[in-house]
């Protein structure tokens, strides 16, 4: 289950969450050692992410070209929050795990096939899914269903190209994404948290849609492990666990696919997993939002947008019901 935790795991968590309401004597000293706690929190972070990054392969330079019509103007996240607070539970639940274990993933040689209902099945390499198609910059938001979102400057291109490459015949409606799932790389990977391989999927509609991009890079250079190297899917209208990270199968089907955290925790997770304020997950609000590296302790939260602030892609789910289609 995924748990609720604060912006950053290792500074002081909310009192209500963990702490006896005796503790607190006094207004002052509540703020004195939330102030004391957060200092030292942040130093053994940085201790923790620099030892992390030590261990990992040196990324490479991955220039695309800036895209304004997917560049939103919001402040991007810091990078050594974007790739040091994660969720990737094949390498642990903590979100300071990816980027402390996540060394172990070989991102080379990597290949993903492409099949089930389509004309061209194939099998790419990494260096074939680089110049498929010309790699653009897009700067996107990405929102957990915990409450936390982050803005990314994202390297890669629609994944419309590699559909139109592989040619879906008229049996194709969804289509699934399958994660590498390898106990000798992936620590967590033993936990029994989810049902193994990570599963995504979308509609072929949702799929071809110009937003969805096959991300091969963020913040000019290729994707760290943590982050879903090296190739990974990023859907900005949905929570971003619909985002399948280290991709090595996409499979084209008629029945929409049995899903991760569907399959999980069905009444918590739906298939569709739309940004909506509206719909409450059943263990806490979805209508406001902390920003990581930008939103304080203290401030208040930002109200969450309908679709991440994503309105273009509204029209797909004309007439769909989005509280029984969560």
């Amino acid at each position: 289950m995924l748990i609720k935790r604060s912006p950053n795991q290792s500074a002081v968590p909310f009192g209500s969450e963990i702490t006896p309401q005796e503790v607190y004597e006094s207004r002052r000293r509540f703020i004195q050692q939330m102030a004391v706690g957060a200092v030292a929190g942040s130093a053994l972070w940085e201790m923790a992410n620099r030892k992390a990054f030590a261990q990992q392969t040196p990324a490479q330079k991955l220039a695309g070209k800036a895209n304004p019509a997917y560049t939103i103007l919001d402040k991007p996240t810091p990078f050594k929050d974007a790739s040091g607070y994660n969720n990737f539970y094949e390498f642990g639940l903590d979100k300071s795990d990816p980027a402390e274990y996540a060394h172990t993933l070989k991102t080379r040689p990597w290949t993903v096939s492409i099949e089930g209902e389509v004309k061209q099945p194939m099998t790419l390499d990494i260096d074939s899914l680089l110049k498929l198609a010309p790699l653009e910059e897009r700067i996107y938001r990405l929102r957990c269903v915990e409450g936390w979102s982050m803005v990314i400057p994202w390297v890669g291109y629609s994944l419309s190209n590699l559909i139109k490459k592989v040619e879906p015949n008229g049996n194709a409606k969804f289509v699934e994404f399958t994660t590498l799932a390898d106990r000798k790389q992936m620590p967590g990977i033993g936990s029994r948290v989810l049902d193994w391989p990570y599963v995504e999927g979308l509609r072929i509609d949702e799929a071809n849609h110009p937003l969805t991009l096959l991300t091969l890079g963020m913040y000019g250079q290729t994707l760290p492990n943590q982050n879903g190297a090296p190739v990974r899917i990023v859907v900005p209208w949905k929570y971003g666990f619909k985002s399948g990270k280290s991709i090595v199968k996409i499979r084209f089907v008629r029945e929409q696919p049995k899903t991760a955290w569907n399959v999980s925790a069905p009444s918590e997770y739906g298939f569709y997993s739309n940004v909506n304020p509206n719909v409450d997950h059943p263990r806490w609000s979805q209508a406001t939002e902390r920003r990581i590296g930008e939103d304080g302790f203290f401030k208040a939260k930002r109200k969450t947008l309908m679709f991440n602030g994503y309105n273009e892609v509204a029209s797909m789910y004309t007439g769909l019901d989005l509280k029984k289609y969560y």
